[in-house]
């Protein structure tokens, strides 16, 4: 499941990621998310947050990610990605350096700092 979350400045889109992650958690909650907040704002920043309590994502998910971040690369300002688990992190900083924004990691206790850092200003 994908929920997005709430107090984050307009041009952030933030969300947690738990249990089963599907394609359709993509359709009807992340992608409306991103092309909402791309009408209103050029660059858009996206807080991820993928806890403990996620379990496991389809193929078809993990697809719709890559279609997501690649079809608006030019348009990723500061992602911040909030994880403990490693091998997300390796998966990401595997890509990472296709994203013209910046992109930092941060562990699940730090998701205060994480949520600072990607509302301040540049």
């Amino acid at each position: 499941m994908i929920e997005l979350l709430k107090d984050f400045p307009e041009n952030v889109v933030a969300a947690s990621c738990s249990g089963h992650v599907t394609k359709g958690d993509y359709d009807r909650v992340l992608i409306p998310a991103v092309e909402s907040a791309l009408k209103a704002h050029g660059k858009l920043r996206l807080f991820y947050r993928i806890g403990p309590e996620f379990e496991l994502i389809d193929p078809g998910a993990v697809l719709e990610d890559a279609k997501v971040g690649f079809a608006h690369l030019s348009h990723w300002e500061r992602v911040a990605v909030v994880t403990d688990i490693g091998w997300i992190r390796g998966a990401v900083r595997a890509i990472a350096f296709l994203i013209p924004g910046r992109v930092k990691f941060f562990n699940l206790s730090e998701a205060d700092i994480a949520r600072r850092w990607i509302a301040e200003s540049t």
